[in-house]
């Protein structure tokens, strides 16, 4: 389980976003320049760099400068501890659904059996 919260928690601020989730998108298919990652989103340079800073905040992007460039790659492992901490919360509301379920099955086929 993943015990830095702060860092989850940054994962999922920087997930809030449709444009820095499409951007995510567009890293999972390799690395793109913030000029590459703007134009989809039909945003200036500055723009898409300061939702590139959150991604980054959040670990999520790697930035490197080349020449005039600032080339951005996705990293995997915030998106691998927020995929855990839903994880083990899926597990958590699946039983609890699963045992209500069954309480109102049984429920309603005591009321079935009195009628």
């Amino acid at each position: 389980m993943v015990e830095d919260s702060e860092k989850v928690d940054r994962v999922f601020h920087a997930l809030s976003n449709g444009t820095r989730r499409g951007m995510v998108r567009q890293l999972s298919r390799g690395e793109c320049t913030v000029g590459d990652l703007a134009r989809p989103a039909d945003m200036s340079f500055a723009a898409a760099s300061k939702h590139v800073k959150v991604l980054e905040r959040a670990g999520m992007v790697n930035r490197r400068v080349k020449g005039r460039q600032h080339i951005c790659s996705l990293r995997p492992d915030p998106l691998r501890d927020a995929s855990e901490w839903l994880g083990f919360y899926e597990k958590f509301w699946s039983d609890n659904l699963e045992r209500l379920a069954a309480a109102v099955e049984t429920d309603y086929a005591r009321e079935q059996e009195g009628r």
